[in-house]
C-alpha cells in the first residue's frame, strides 16, 4: 500500500500545486514553461504509474477489509460511472450538458470516486478514491475563487463555451456510453483484475 500512497503524493501533490498560483508562476518563471509542463507530465505519470502497481499488489497481497458494502452498491457505481463518463465526454463537446457540469472534468472525478467508495469497503480502496474525491473538491473550490470560467476544461487553456445545440449533448451521451460500456465489459476486469460487469465472474 506504501507505493499506491507514494503514487498519491505525487499525482495529486503535482496537480494540488498547480492550485498554488504564485508559487506556479515563480517556478515557471525559473524553470520555463516548457520545462515546467515536462516536469508536470513526469511526475503525474509516475504518480499513476504507482497507483496502479500498488494498488494491485495491494489487492493481491494486503488486502484489509473495513466494511462489507451491499451488493446493490455495486450496481449503483456501475451506473454512476455511467454518469462519470458522459460528463467527462462532455468536457471536450460543448453543449448543455458541459454547461450544467461547469466543470466536467472535476465533476466526472467526484462521481467516479463517490461511486467507488460506495461499492468498495476495503481500507486501500477507501484512501484512494477518498484522495481523489478529496482532491476534486478542493480543485473545485479552488477554481471558483480564481473565477475560472464555469465550461472552460480545468487544465487547460480556453474560456468559457457557449452551449452548441442538442447534437454535442447527444455526441457526448453515445461516446460516454460506448467508452463505460467498453471499460466495463472488457478494460476493467483486464487492467484492473476486478470484474464489474453482471454476470461476469
Amino acid at each position: 500500500m506504501l507505493i499506491m500512497i507514494l503514487g498519491l503524493v505525487l499525482f495529486l501533490g503535482t496537480h494540488a500545486f498547480s492550485m498554488a498560483r504564485g508559487p506556479r508562476a515563480e517556478l515557471v518563471g525559473r524553470v520555463g514553461e516548457g520545462r515546467y509542463k515536462l516536469g508536470y507530465t513526469l511526475l503525474s505519470a509516475l504518480g499513476i504509474v504507482l497507483i496502479a502497481v500498488g494498488y494491485g499488489h495491494y489487492r493481491a497481497t494486503g488486502y484489509i477489509p473495513v466494511w462489507n458494502p451491499p451488493v446493490f452498491t455495486r450496481h449503483l457505481a456501475l451506473l454512476l460511472v455511467l454518469l462519470a463518463f458522459v460528463v467527462m465526454a462532455s468536457a471536450y463537446l460543448p453543449g448543455r450538458i458541459r454547461a450544467f457540469a461547469k466543470h466536467p472534468m472535476l465533476l466526472a472525478v467526484k462521481i467516479w470516486a463517490t461511486a467507488h467508495l460506495l461499492a468498495n469497503g476495503d481500507l486501500g480502496s477507501i484512501i484512494l478514491f477518498a484522495a481523489f474525491l478529496a482532491w476534486a473538491v478542493v480543485d473545485r473550490i479552488s477554481v471558483k475563487r480564481r473565477a475560472v470560467p464555469a465550461g472552460a476544461v480545468v487544465g487547460q487553456h480556453g474560456g468559457q463555451a457557449a452551449p452548441a445545440g442538442w447534437r454535442n449533448d447527444g455526441l457526448a451521451v453515445v461516446i460516454g456510453v460506448a467508452a463505460w460500456f467498453v471499460f466495463a465489459r472488457w478494460l476493467h476486469p483486464w487492467l484492473i483484475g476486478v470484474a464489474v460487469w453482471p454476470g461476469q465472474a
